[in-house]
């Protein structure tokens, strides 16, 4: 049985070749390597079968990807000798030793066929020093793009979204993360938008003088009335409204005004994992009437509750060891190595990454599922998943749950494909609207 099935896959990969040269020289590379995964895939259980299937004719239209500040903090952006087909050996360039998470050939042993990449900025900075510094990585994420056009493509719609997939290329948006990045300006806002950023996350981990965050203490009671304003000139625009970070009374402000949908571009549900950085189920049965894509997050902590609860125990033994031991860190240090020793910290999977994507379809539905990894923006991915590489078995796992591949097509690609091409047409009826004016600081 063996011996047959090494014939028939050599068999299907020498017929699949056979009608390759005929194509254009730019497109045989992308349909050589269709033709080798799908012989390849001839061996494979039939989840991941199914899941190579999906992830081929619907590749991850990932919400959110942190490589720019990588190449801020590693780099210093200094880019023109960056070997971007594979940064395995990048562990160098971070104090921890730690390599970057993403490069051009994970991202094709991904399956990923098109990406935002955040152009995040610290919330710590002051708002001028945030515009200046996202501008900068506005900046160095075109040139990356422009570095390796042969692979990446800028997408600034809908359209060319697709017009980057059919071309082989990953398309590849930008999202600011933070609303301190427009120094709470709309003037900022709309020439960000001019500069190709296609979705805002409202806050990050600090409120804005608009918004309040998950996680920090609450200001506003979610908007204020330029917070409201700030929703109305994005919706005008088309720049997608992106919920993560915000809290759960900003979300409902949001949706309360919002005529385009909303997206949370690296997210959990809160049901599954308790964090505030997760969406309610409030806010989840809100989705459908708005046609909101929750993206789910790959982050462990916001994955597996038992690592939650393991990292409040641990602040916890942290406060009340520096409180017996006051002015004795060298023995606090020792007692937390012993407690750590004591509780290995548990462990993310694959699978409670897809408790999570069940959770949200069974409250919000199918359509509003998306797939958002915030990889390079933490230390590793769940177990089976460290890196941008791994999503494939995400969706073996989604298929073996039982999921159609009809279903994983939705939420590897269409439905963030669909939320986007909404807030375009929902800005094209409002072309006649003029751009929302407010006072500025004299």
């Amino acid at each position: 049985m063996a011996r047959s099935n090494t014939l028939l896959t050599s068999t299907f990969l020498a017929g699949l070749l056979a009608g390759v040269a005929a194509l254009p020289v730019a497109a045989q590379e992308q349909e050589q390597a269709r033709a080798i995964d799908a012989a390849e895939t001839a061996d494979l259980d039939p989840a991941m079968q199914l899941a190579i299937a999906a992830l081929e004719a619907a590749p991850v239209f990932d919400g959110h990807n942190d490589v720019p500040i990588q190449l801020r903090s590693r780099f210093a952006n200094q880019i023109n000798d960056l070997d971007f087909h594979d940064t395995l050996g990048t562990g160098e360039t971070h104090p921890r030793g730690r390599a970057m998470h993403t490069d051009l050939a994970r991202l094709r042993q991904g399956k990923v066929g098109a990406q935002y990449w955040s152009v995040y900025v610290p919330a710590s900075l002051d708002e001028p020093e945030a515009v200046q510094a996202t501008i900068e990585q506005i900046d160095v994420t075109k040139r990356l793009i422009a570095l390796y056009s042969d692979d990446l493509q800028l997408a600034l719609t809908a359209d060319d979204v697709e017009t980057a997939i059919a071309s082989g290329r990953i398309a590849s948006l930008l999202g600011m993360e933070g609303g301190h990045s427009i120094g709470s300006s709309l003037s900022v806002l709309r020439q960000m938008y001019a500069l190709g950023v296609r979705y805002m996350t409202l806050t990050h981990s600090k409120n804005t003088p608009w918004a309040d965050s998950a996680t920090d203490a609450p200001e506003h009671d979610g908007l204020t009335a330029f917070g409201e304003d700030l929703i109305r000139e994005m919706n005008r625009m088309g720049m997608l409204v992106d919920l993560s970070h915000v809290s759960e009374a900003t979300m409902a402000d949001v949706l309360d005004v919002a005529i385009a949908p909303v997206i949370f571009s690296h997210s959990g549900a809160r049901s599954v994992n308790g964090h505030a950085r997760n969406v309610p189920d409030s806010v989840l049965a809100r989705l459908p009437a708005n046609g909101g894509v929750v993206m789910v997050v790959g982050l462990p902590g916001f994955l597996s509750e038992q690592q939650r609860q393991w990292y409040a125990e641990r602040q916890g033994k942290v406060a009340e060891l520096e409180s017996l031991l006051q002015g004795q860190p060298d023995t606090v240090s020792q007692a937390l190595a012993q407690w750590d020793a004591a509780n290995p910290k548990p462990v993310a999977t694959i699978s409670d990454m897809a408790d999570h994507i069940d959770h949200i379809r069974e409250v919000a539905g199918i359509a509003n599922i998306g797939i958002g990894g915030d990889y390079d923006g933490m230390p590793s991915g769940p177990v089976g998943m460290e890196d941008v590489s791994g999503y494939p078995a995400l969706f073996a796992e989604l298929a073996r749950r039982g999921y159609s591949q009809a279903e994983l097509e939705m939420i590897s690609y269409h439905n963030a494909l669909r939320a986007l091409r909404q807030a375009e047409q929902i800005a094209a009826r409002q072309r006649g609207e003029l751009p929302i004016e407010t006072l500025i600081d004299q």
